[in-house]
């Protein structure tokens, strides 16, 4: 009930001269290891967004072959309003998932981080000789900024993936319209 409420005030505000969503940027950035939870909640997270017509992005549905991997998701991030990290046990092992998390901190954008199967506190940079050194303190701030941030916690063998995407979802709307009325 309560989501009903938040998707009628959402859209309630969406007028033709007041547009919410528009086509030029997304909403919604997701970012997600891959391996852990694009087959899940991170896909699950996209298709619900998009049916409360926002503009998520998720790599494997906004780009086809053929586009420049790091232009199209540094600007999807760049133009983004909400930032969704999913964190996983594979999360912080991979340089792209860091890399993202870096730039939607850089940017100053408002993170929703889902902590999946993983506690804020075993975050770690896990560098194996792989991770630049000009990267490398840009990636420890950003997890240590996201592991002192307020978010969601699941855990994939006792939770209810629809129960963590419908909360998901009600916080992005929340932060939409506040961003929206504050833009008023």
């Amino acid at each position: 009930m309560k989501m009903m409420n938040f998707h009628r005030n959402f859209l309630a505000l969406q007028t033709p001269t007041n547009p919410l969503v528009t086509n030029k940027a997304c909403d919604v950035f997701i970012n997600h290891r891959g391996i852990d939870t694009k087959r899940t909640i991170a896909t699950l997270l996209y298709d619900h967004l998009s049916r409360l017509n926002l503009q998520p992005f998720l790599d494997n549905k906004n780009m086809k072959p053929g586009d420049k991997l790091f232009d199209n998701i540094d600007n999807a991030i760049k133009n983004c309003k909400v930032g969704i990290t999913v964190f996983s046990p594979n999360y912080c092992k991979s340089y792209f998932c860091l890399h993202e998390l870096a730039l939607i901190m850089e940017s100053k954008k408002k993170v929703i981080p889902i902590f999946c199967d993983i506690k804020p506190s075993q975050l770690a940079l896990v560098n194996n000789g792989t991770v630049p050194d000009k990267d490398l303190e840009r990636f420890k701030l950003a997890i240590e900024e996201a592991k002192n941030t307020v978010g969601l916690t699941f855990d994939s063998l006792k939770g209810n993936w629809s129960d963590v995407v419908t909360s998901a979802s009600e916080i992005v709307i929340e932060s939409l319209i506040e961003m929206k009325s504050e833009e008023i």
